[in-house]
């Protein structure tokens, strides 16, 4: 019965590929019918499909030429037109900008590409060497495959590197993976996951392992087996138990042949600085060098900051726990909000005080204030959409661990695209000024007479992690509280209903 039930998932999965690359296929005429219509429509006289491509090429040609930095783009874009067709980040990234999809002219986006091109042609070329395909792959359990590594020790590190892209605040990682990540084949064993909840999955399935001589190698085997591409966003190690096992999990890993694509904030040589026994992270940091290329992504621009004016999501003041809850109110509209408890990993449970029609209320002392993580954080997001955040408070040295709970707590609504209402004390750049690095604390201006060492010790809060994170947190921020935000917020809402419609009916049909 279960091979009849996979066999018709399978069959209902390859139709909709089908479906959607006939819905491609669709739209990507009318994209090119319409930009023939749009430039001198009444000049061209087209006469078959060969005469369009050659115009579509000269178009294309001469906009990227248009811009400087993207004359580098132009020539492997121009290339795949005139090679068949070829795919990958790259072209893909040149058509978003030929849509108005994206800002044009950055050449440091340009030579990301041109690393992530380069992995993705690799990847297509050994694909079987890789053991990509998904239905070709071995079905063996992680349990099975660590019995027999034990009889028949064996290493089978994948031919391609993987890619390691770090870089400032805004650069654009997180989109170039995700470009990147789309572009690959459907039957690939892929998987693209924000580096939190990756970890929290490895803890959890540590746990149902309990017991195992090497649960880490039971672990990487299962993972393995689901994904030889993986793909981690927003690479950072603050916790001394990830930073413990980290190293032997991913030489598990990659002996298993998986492929490491990682965006992160921090160079390799930089990963959990100044953590506790940090001195037993180090191999990782030299496997990871040896299995990944390295690339810094460098901007000056700040593209979450190229948003529309806030929207008054984001209210500035105290007292007015009243109007967001008027606010929350507004937002359930008809539902009647009452307490909730959802659960989170390995059995826990997290306390809602209200919650109704997706949406939750929280005090900030209830969900930062508290011993609570990422995996409390990712529990709530599985359960609710919107956040009513009440009392953010300007952080410094007396609230540092706060202060990293909202850090994490803002990381993780950014990943699910949730949507945050709330009330603070002072602006994003506000609440997190007094967090420095010890470099920045370092090029301070020194203390005056009217600064005292008491006062500047109580207001500065230095601290590397929370340091490098600040300007992330700003950022998401600011991007989270602007229209384009938003509106992919209720195009998300709109999609998840419409899935859940259908979802109904078709159960209703059987």
């Amino acid at each position: 019965m279960r091979t009849i039930i996979r066999a018709v998932r399978h069959i209902r999965y390859i139709s909709s590929l089908q479906e959607r690359k006939i819905l491609k296929s669709g739209l990507r005429r009318q994209r090119q019918e319409s930009l023939l219509n749009s430039v001198q429509g009444s000049a061209y006289k087209l006469s078959s499909k060969d005469e369009c491509d050659r115009f579509l090429y000269s178009y294309m040609n001469s906009r990227a030429l248009s811009t400087p930095a993207a004359k580098d783009t132009t020539e492997v874009f121009s290339s795949s037109i005139m090679e068949g067709g070829r795919g990958g980040p790259l072209v893909e990234y040149e058509r978003r900008i030929a849509a108005g999809e994206l800002v044009d002219g950055d050449s440091c986006q340009v030579g990301t590409l041109r690393e992530l091109q380069r992995l993705y042609d690799e990847l297509v070329e050994s694909a079987n060497a890789c053991r990509l395909d998904k239905y070709e792959a071995s079905e063996k359990a992680g349990r099975s495959r660590w019995f027999w590594s034990r009889i028949m020790p064996q290493s089978s590190e994948s031919p391609v590197k993987g890619l390691y892209l770090y870089g400032g605040v805004g650069t654009g990682k997180t989109m170039l993976m995700d470009l990147f990540f789309d572009q690959l084949p459907s039957n690939w064993r892929k998987k693209r996951i924000h580096f939190h909840d990756f970890m929290l999955s490895v803890h959890s399935r540590l746990q149902k392992h309990k017991g195992v001589a090497d649960p880490l190698e039971v672990v990487a085997g299962e993972i393995s087996d689901e994904s030889i591409l993986l793909c981690l966003d927003e690479f950072m190690v603050t916790d001394v138990a990830d930073a413990l096992i980290l190293n032997r999990l991913f030489r598990h890993l990659f002996s298993n042949g998986v492929i490491l694509v990682a965006t992160s904030n921090r160079a390799p040589d930089n990963l959990y600085e100044r953590g506790l026994q940090r001195d037993l992270f180090l191999p990782f940091i030299a496997t990871l060098k040896e299995r990944c290329v390295s690339h810094e992504i460098g901007s000056s621009v700040d593209y979450r900051k190229l948003t529309s004016a806030q929207q008054g999501f984001y209210f500035v003041g105290k007292e007015l726990s009243d109007f967001l809850k008027q606010k929350f109110q507004e937002l359930i509209g008809e539902h009647s909000a009452s307490p909730h408890e959802v659960e989170v990993v390995m059995g826990r449970k997290l306390q809602v005080p209200l919650g109704a029609n997706g949406c939750a209320y929280f005090p900030f002392e209830d969900l930062c204030d508290k011993p609570l993580g990422a995996a409390d954080y990712f529990g709530l997001f599985k359960n609710f959409h919107t956040l009513a955040l009440d009392g953010v408070p300007i952080f410094g040295l007396h609230n540092r661990t706060a202060a990293y709970r909202f850090v994490t707590l803002v990381d993780v609504m950014y990943e699910n695209k949730a949507r945050l209402l709330c009330t603070a004390e002072g602006t994003p750049t506000e609440l997190l000024e007094r967090i420095v690095t010890i470099s920045d604390a370092q090029h301070m201006a020194p203390r005056t007479s009217s600064r005292s060492r008491k006062n500047d010790d109580s207001e500065l809060c230095v601290d590397n992690e929370l340091g490098f994170a600040k300007d992330r947190t700003i950022s998401r921020l600011t991007e989270m509280n602007s229209r384009e935000y938003l509106e992919q917020h209720a195009a998300m809402l709109a999609e998840q209903q419409q899935f859940s419609e259908e979802n109904q009916e078709d159960s209703i049909q059987a």
